[in-house]
């Protein structure tokens, strides 16, 4: 059996990409048929990603694939292979949900998919930005921001319109962890979200239809029909990425809904895992320098950073800081090691007997550079905090907070809120010894919270470092600008975490036992 998947605000597709590569007994055990994106790059992505699955088997349609992923100018592969490619646009469509027109659009593609209940799932999770903290606190800076009038609060009732629709046996709804806390008109929203997905065609003020339980991921937790949501812990459904085997503290909601009619009392769950830290992750990525803004060549990135970081170890041995003077020097010269930027060979470990489940998960031998792995350009000013920032992450096991961590000359941003104890943490070093911080669309506005641990290189994470943080395969291209690349990045699903969900689901729906039908 395999079972059909939808994918609903499927952004570059971590989430599906989990259930699509999941097997059993080496076999694929879920199809996506249909996925909806609104945002052109992530679109691009999806479908690109999607024609990536079609030709899995055609090692001609495969090497075309690589060339375009490697050699600028290559043909796209949909061109050569066009019957992949009609799949593949046949399966990612780029839609807004909410919009009239695009409803219509969705609705038609999944009457003409004809798919059988028992056999469907739905996945995906509408927009966080009105519910995650830091989104909350932008809305709260708007005079006239009212949050009952604010759409991104119900979109999830799009998904609810589709859960109602199609009465799949088994839906997964990935959320923000400010979810949980989130008002509207008073009442907390995922209050009604739970009450609303148990039963989505009363929700939608239609005749009541499948309805469903929600159960935790991580525990024993779970919410019927007609139970008080006040009465459930509702933090029992945020899953810890990292328990399990995600190199990355990414803390989401995730509702798993079965159909009322499966006998499925929560018996399976994550199995947790070993702690993946940043240098598992990102360790054996080549090394690559940052980029000036302005005037960038190899010779004067490295006189522009040696002179910045000489100047922060004097200061610092004025300071009578030792133990970081020293470290800043022996951080200066390491300098200008890195001296690349981008289009690296991609190397395969000769001897990959030894490779981990992570490692299994991301590399591909077929591989012939690395993609998405260009360093950013960045401002000297910034360059200088992103040098301390790693060093005093090295000494202190730590990254910085406060102005109160960055005492010496020059490091002080030109923020009128740099002192009030906003953003304390405004510069982050991911440590090499420790699972990342969430990686977040925030990476697309600047690196100042995803800094690389070595301070020889002195810059931001790339899109591939971050995306192997999301544990997103090494053959996985991302479409558009660069910025949208970072967005589709930040705000996915962990690729393998979703491939472990998959897990869960295919036992429920291999394992399951009908409840007594009526009568």
């Amino acid at each position: 059996m395999t079972y059909k998947i939808i994918d609903l605000f499927a952004g570059p597709g971590g989430l599906g990409e989990g259930f699509a590569a999941y097997k059993d007994k080496d076999r694929a055990r879920f199809e996506i048929v249909l996925s909806a994106e609104m945002e052109a790059g992530a679109h691009q992505t999806l479908t690109l990603r999607s024609f990536f699955r079609h030709i899995r088997g055609d090692q001609k349609a495969l090497n075309a694939y690589y060339r375009f992923c490697s050699m600028e100018g290559a043909p796209h592969p949909g061109e050569l292979f066009p019957l992949a490619w009609h799949a593949a646009r046949s399966e990612a469509h780029q839609l807004t949900l909410g919009n009239p027109e695009h409803n219509k659009v969705l609705e038609a593609l999944l009457d003409k998919a004809k798919l059988k209940d028992d056999e469907t799932v739905l996945i995906g999770g509408p927009p966080c930005q009105a519910y995650s903290l830091v989104g909350r606190s932008r809305n709260m800076g708007k005079m006239d921001y009212v949050a009952e009038d604010d759409h991104r609060h119900f979109l999830y009732r799009e998904y609810l319109r589709i859960l109602h629709l199609t009465k799949p046996a088994v839906f997964v709804m990935e959320n923000v962890k400010g979810i949980l806390s989130s008002r509207v008109g008073g009442k907390l929203v995922i209050h009604d979200i739970l009450r609303d997905l148990t039963d989505p065609g009363q929700a939608l003020g239609q005749t009541s239809g499948a309805r469903y339980t929600i159960h935790s991921l991580v525990s024993r937790v779970k919410f019927v029909p007609g139970d008080d949501p006040s009465k459930v812990d509702a933090k029992s459904f945020i899953i810890e990425a990292e328990k399990f085997g995600i190199p990355q503290a990414r803390h989401r909601v995730i509702l798993l809904g079965v159909r009322e009619d499966i006998n499925y009392d929560g018996q399976w769950l994550l199995e947790e895992s070993g702690e993946l830290r940043v240098i598992d992750a990102i360790g054996d990525l080549p090394p690559l320098r940052s980029k000036l803004s302005r005037g960038d060549s190899d010779s004067a990135w490295s006189d522009t950073v040696i002179a910045l970081a000489q100047a922060l170890h004097v200061d610092a041995a004025k300071k009578n800081m030792s133990i970081l003077a020293l470290e800043l020097k022996a951080g200066a010269l390491s300098l200008g090691k890195a001296i690349e930027t981008g289009a690296l060979r991609y190397r395969f470990p000769k001897n990959n007997g030894g490779l981990t489940k992570f490692d299994n998960w991301v590399r591909d031998p077929q591989l012939e550079v690395w993609l998405n792995h260009e360093s950013r350009s960045h401002m000297p000013s910034d360059l200088a905090r992103y040098f301390y920032t790693a060093v005093f992450g090295q000494v202190y096991k730590r990254t910085p907070k406060g102005h109160q961590d960055f005492p010496l000359t020059g490091l002080a941003p030109d923020h009128a809120n740099w002192e009030s104890g906003k953003f304390i943490d405004r510069f982050r070093v991911q440590r090499f010894d420790a699972p990342s911080s969430t990686v977040t669309s925030h990476i697309a506005k600047d690196g100042h919270y995803f800094i690389h641990p070595d301070p020889g290189q002195c810059r931001s994470l790339t899109v591939r470092e971050a995306a192997r943080l999301q544990t997103f395969p090494d053959n996985y291209f991302f479409q558009g600008n660069r910025t949208q690349q970072y967005h589709q990045v930040g705000n996915a699903v962990p690729s393998l975490l979703a491939n472990k969900i998959a897990h869960v689901v295919h036992k429920i729906l291999t394992e399951r036992s009908r409840a007594p039908s009526a009568g």
